[in-house]
C-alpha cells in the first residue's frame, strides 16, 4: 500500500463513519532540472485537459501528467510554471478553455487564441471592457470575469503562480496510484462542509493552528488549492472556480481543500488523536 493511500485510509477510519468516501488526489511538481519517471511518462494524456478536469479524473483514480503540451488552461500553464505569464504567442494546439472562446466567436479559422500576455494584461478577464468579444466564453452579453482590467489585474496580484517558470510537469494521481510510491507535495481533498469541519478539528487538535483561507472566483484548483499551499506551506481552503463548475462539473456541495504533504500527516494523525473528543459521525448529514 502506497504512503498516501495508507494515510487516507487511516484519516477514514478515524471519522468512523462506515462507507465514507472523501474525494482525494495528490500533486507532484517536476522542475525543469528534474527527471520524470517513466511509470509518471506514461500518464500524459494526449488531449488536453484544464488542471480542474485533471484533478476530478484524479480522483476518480486516472492519473494526469500536464504539460506545456497538454495543459488546457493557459491560466492554469501561467500558475504551475509551465510558461511564461509574459509570453506574446498563443500556446500551439487546441486547449479546452480557448475552444470554448473559438466555438462562441463564430470566427472560425479567424479565431485567434489568446497568448499568456493576453491574460496577464487583464484583456481575457475583461473581455467586454477590453472590446474582444473573441475572448468571451459566453456569447455577445458576456460580462467577463472583472470590470476592466484594471480590476483583473489586481485580482491575478493575488492569484500565486511559479513566475519565472520552472516547471516542466504536474503529475495529479489518485491514491490508488500504485505503480510508484510517491511523496506528494500537495494533497487536495473535495470535501462537504461537515467533512471540512472535523478535518479542520483534527488539524487544531495537536497544532492549535487557525486556517486562514484565501479564495476567488477564478484557477482556484490551480492556484488557490494547489500552487498557494505549494509556495506558503499552509493549508488553505477555497470554492471551487467557474472552471470547475462548468468545465469539470465539481458537485454543488463541495469545497476543495488543499495542503503540503506534512500537513496532511498532521490532520491525520490529529484526526486518530481526536476522535473521542469530536464524534463524527454524530454530526448531522455525516453519514448522509
Amino acid at each position: 500500500m502506497s504512503t498516501i493511500n495508507n494515510l487516507y485510509s487511516q484519516m477514514i477510519d478515524a471519522m468512523g463513519v462506515e462507507d465514507l468516501e472523501i474525494p482525494m488526489n495528490a500533486v507532484k511538481f517536476y522542475t525543469n532540472d528534474d527527471t520524470i519517471p517513466d511509470q509518471v511518462m506514461e500518464n500524459h494524456p494526449s488531449i488536453s485537459l484544464t488542471s480542474c478536469q485533471a484533478a476530478k479524473q484524479a480522483c476518480l483514480g486516472d492519473a494526469a501528467l500536464l504539460t506545456k503540451d497538454n495543459i488546457g488552461c493557459i491560466a492554469a500553464a501561467i500558475t504551475f510554471g509551465l510558461v511564461d505569464k509574459n509570453q506574446e504567442t498563443p500556446l500551439e494546439g487546441a486547449r479546452v478553455y480557448t475552444e470554448i472562446m473559438h466555438d462562441q466567436s463564430g470566427l472560425g479559422n479567424d479565431f485567434k487564441a489568446p497568448s499568456p500576455k493576453d491574460f496577464t494584461d487583464g484583456i481575457v478577464y475583461a473581455c467586454k471592457d477590453a472590446g474582444r468579444p473573441d475572448f468571451a466564453l459566453f456569447g455577445k452579453d458576456d460580462s467577463g470575469r472583472f470590470k476592466d482590467a484594471e480590476t483583473a489585474k489586481k485580482a491575478m496580484a493575488d492569484m500565486l503562480a511559479i513566475q519565472p517558470p520552472t516547471t516542466k510537469g504536474v503529475f495529479l494521481y489518485s491514491r490508488e496510484y500504485d505503480d510508484i510510491d510517491l511523496i506528494p507535495d500537495v494533497v487536495l481533498l473535495n470535501v462537504r462542509p461537515v467533512e471540512l469541519t472535523r478535518i479542520i478539528q483534527a488539524y487544531q487538535f495537536n497544532t492549535g493552528k487557525r486556517v486562514n483561507a484565501s479564495m476567488g472566483g477564478l484557477r482556484v484548483i490551480n492556484s488557490d488549492l494547489i500552487v498557494r499551499p505549494y509556495l506558503t506551506k499552509e493549508l488553505n481552503v477555497s470554492t471551487y472556480c467557474l472552471g470547475a463548475r462548468l468545465i469539470a462539473e465539481y458537485e454543488p456541495n463541495r469545497l476543495g481543500v488543499g495542503m503540503p504533504f506534512n500537513i496532511f500527516e498532521e490532520i491525520v494523525k490529529g484526526m486518530a488523536d481526536s476522535k473521542t473528543g469530536f464524534p463524527f459521525p454524530n454530526y448531522p448529514g455525516a453519514k448522509e
